[in-house]
């Protein structure tokens, strides 16, 4: 069985996830804390429960889900990855993190590419679908078994993620949405990657976006 932390983090109200397993193996997905405050509410979390993280895994690159990547990689040693398409995005965090005020003078490298297909945490399989529009390689984190998906910022809670940032495109964020995620089951929980939580079939009934 697969369990879920939250975490929101920096100024632009990221949520960061703890995803770890009955056997205590853990992946910090989208990494965004700013600041030794808001790593260490994470790092004392991973402590508290005596997790050994295995990886840093990213919906996609943008520079409030990518903050602490380094920070994380250097604590334990694992690596991080990120779907190949995202290349760019992350070539190109330095400078946006400049644009927007913040202090990241150095973007992150990846140790590997998510590929699409599935990916295993012990015993627990996870579903990686690609899903872009709001950057190129955004990808989505489904679980059937626990019955969530991890959408990063493609599908929110009665909206739908931007498309004007580069490598962006709408028409092709709503087809994403409609062919990688709205095929669910209605039931899903989604795990957003700003915002509360919300469902599948929640967002078919009042998502504006979606009508």
């Amino acid at each position: 069985m697969l369990h879920i932390k939250q975490f929101t983090c920096n100024p632009f109200q990221e949520n960061t996830y703890i995803l770890y397993n009955d056997q205590r193996q853990c992946w910090i997905i989208d990494p965004g804390m700013y600041g030794v405050e808001e790593e260490q509410q994470v790092f004392q979390f991973i402590a508290e429960k005596q997790l050994v993280p295995q990886q840093i895994i990213n919906t996609h690159a943008h520079i409030d889900h990518i903050f602490a990547v380094d920070s994380v990689k250097q604590r334990y040693n694992i690596p991080f990855g990120v779907h190949q398409l995202e290349e760019p995005i992350l070539r190109n965090a330095a400078n946006t993190a400049v644009m927007f005020g913040f202090n990241f003078p150095v973007s992150p490298t990846p140790d590997f590419f998510i590929e699409t297909g599935t990916m295993t945490l012990g015993e627990d399989t996870v579903e990686v679908r690609l899903a872009p529009g709001h950057s190129p390689g955004s990808v989505v984190f489904y679980n059937e078994a626990d019955n969530f998906v991890i959408a990063g910022d493609v599908l929110f809670q009665r909206s739908v993620g931007r498309s004007d940032l580069p490598g962006g495109d709408h028409d092709t964020l709503i087809n994403s949405i409609r062919t990688q995620l709205l095929d669910l089951p209605e039931e899903t929980i989604v795990l957003s990657g700003h915002g509360a939580s919300t469902t599948i079939g929640e967002e078919k009934l009042h998502n504006p976006f979606l009508q």
